[in-house]
């Protein structure tokens, strides 16, 4: 599962090739990430067998970028603090200024950003 770059969550990942969550977890490997998709159904995507849940990761995450809404990411945030990633993405449509400003007063940096984009413009790097 390892290639030496960083840990890279994809919450909300989907299967179907045209969504932009799908798009992340390919554009995530082909940067050079290791990559957990994270989808309820458990869907295979872009190769990887995804986990179902969050709390079903047990490796240290130094990304966590967020394709699920406001509500669904609420719901999530013991999940996230519990899983403590050194960066959380709110991609556009998933972001959620509470949770956010919730994460920064423990310690965890976030951006409202497109994941997409953060990678081609090499903002977000693998190394």
């Amino acid at each position: 599962m390892s290639n030496g770059g960083k840990m890279a969550v994809v919450l909300g990942a989907s299967p179907k090739t045209e969504r932009y969550s799908n798009m992340a977890v390919a554009l995530l490997l082909e940067k050079g990430f290791n990559v957990i998709p994270v989808n309820p159904a458990g869907a295979e995507i872009h190769g990887l067998d995804s986990v179902k849940s969050l709390d079903e990761i047990g490796v240290s995450v130094e990304i966590l970028t967020m394709y699920v809404n406001a509500k669904r990411s609420s719901e999530m945030t013991d999940l996230i603090f519990k899983l403590r990633p050194g960066k959380v993405i709110f991609n556009p449509g998933a972001e959620n200024d509470e949770l956010a400003a919730k994460l920064a007063d423990a310690g965890i940096k976030t951006e409202n950003a497109c994941t997409l984009i953060l990678l081609n413009t090499g903002q977000l790097t693998a190394e």
